[in-house]
């Protein structure tokens, strides 16, 4: 691979692995908002997208902890990635105790996984989707167990924290990056 941020050869790893399209559609979200912080930072945008695009790739074939991600980081050190982007899909799995969350990336890509996931599920049932969506009400579905169950809440408590970011001005800014995604990526 000449250069292993490139995203159409990301895109096409994307598709050689994953056939499921709302698996798709989380990682193209993650990516989104993951450039969107690496924007607004002034962080990397390739690194970060790179990220939040295959940070779940190996997870149709390898669903069972701790081969996701670890099954993934081989097959993306066999294909040149980096190793700070191997490092941050793998600090991703709580499962793994030695890859402790410890970089802005490392930490963007957990704060940004599970909500993102969150907020298009929200969106599902609104029949406006993401316009106008709001933190609160993305707070009030939080508190239903019942609604999106397979999402861990804790998850989404934590990764704003660790980011410090404040809750709800990180609920609204995955929003604004998800609304902004183009309709096809």
């Amino acid at each position: 691979m000449s250069n292993p941020l490139d995203r159409t050869a990301s895109l096409a790893l994307m598709h050689e692995y994953v056939s499921s399209e709302a698996l798709r559609k989380h990682m193209l979200c993650v990516e989104a908002a993951m450039r969107a912080y690496a924007r607004q930072w002034g962080e990397d945008e390739e690194t970060y997208g790179t990220v939040g695009l295959l940070h779940d790739f190996d997870y149709e074939r390898w669903t069972n902890p701790p081969d996701h991600p670890l099954q993934g980081a081989e097959i993306l050190r066999e294909r040149g990635y980096p190793e700070q982007v191997i490092y941050a899909i793998k600090s991703h799995a709580d499962y793994l105790p030695d890859c402790p969350r410890v970089s802005r990336l490392d930490k963007t890509l957990y704060a940004c996984d599970e909500l993102c996931g969150f907020i298009i599920a929200c969106a599902a049932v609104r029949p406006e989707r993401l316009v106008s969506m709001e933190a609160k009400s993305v707070k009030k579905k939080l508190k239903q167990k019942s609604f999106a169950a397979a999402v861990n809440r804790d998850d989404i408590d934590r990764g704003a924290a660790d980011l410090g970011l404040d809750l709800d001005e990180h609920i609204q800014f995955c929003i604004a990056a998800l609304a902004a995604m183009p309709s096809e990526s």
